[in-house]
């Protein structure tokens, strides 16, 4: 009991084993394969449905009202109390540009092109990159790389912006939104069923370890019938 006593409900005393951080994909429904055809739009809804239902709390002005414009390229470290609560910084859906769902509600999945999103697991007073954004890129995980001929990635160029970070924890960081990056795959081999591997790369991320298949990457199934 006098031990419980000296912990601190808003920050894990021992974070010496904690590693680097794994990712996860949105949409994610029924595994890590993502298949629909082109022409049966009730193949490809569910996955819409999930992205909007995803992104809601991204909206514009949900993320005016409750959080605050930040100074992109750096850390955004906050002092006060571990029990005082945290601001965050916006991350719009807009930012998401032809993969936000604004101007294109099927997210590319009605042509053939689909948006998947891709986010960082939260690891309080996490600083990824030392000081460098972290970036992305996709490839075939294994087979025809002309498989997948273009990704176009969203904001900028892949990266996810060093101001969203470090992560404070749930009970002081309540509004926080995990940043994102999209991938909008615009050109996947069609009738196939197409491998990816997306990767993190940075200072101190660990990308290609065998025995953990989400740790600084994931892997997923595209097939995109007609």
């Amino acid at each position: 009991y006098v031990m419980l006593l000296t912990l601190s409900p808003y920050t894990p005393r021992f974070r010496d084993r904690v590693s680097p951080p794994g990712v996860m994909i949105r949409p994610y429904l029924n595994g890590f394969t993502i298949a629909f055809n082109v022409s049966q739009p009730n193949t490809w809804q569910p996955y819409v449905d999930s992205m909007h239902h995803f992104l809601a709390a991204y909206d514009d002005k949900v993320q005016e009202e409750k959080n605050i414009e930040c100074v992109p390229g750096q850390y955004f470290i906050q002092g006060g109390y571990d029990s005082e609560e945290k601001k965050a910084c916006q991350f719009k859906r807009s930012l998401l540009q032809n993969c936000s769902g604004i101007e294109d509600p099927t997210f590319g999945y009605s042509k053939g092109q689909p948006c998947i999103l891709l986010k960082m697991n939260r690891i309080i007073g996490y600083r990824p990159g030392a000081g460098v954004p972290v970036s992305v890129d996709c490839k075939v995980q294994k087979g025809n790389e002309t498989h997948l001929r273009s990704v176009d990635f969203y904001p900028g160029n892949g990266t996810f912006d060093l101001m969203y970070y470090p992560y404070y924890g749930k009970f002081t960081h309540v509004n926080y939104t995990s940043p994102l990056v999209a991938m909008h795959f615009t050109d996947v081999q069609k009738n196939y069923l197409v491998p990816i591997q997306c990767s993190l790369n940075g200072k101190g991320i660990i990308n290609d370890l065998n025995s953990d298949r989400f740790l600084g990457r994931i892997i997923f199934t595209l097939s995109i019938g007609k």
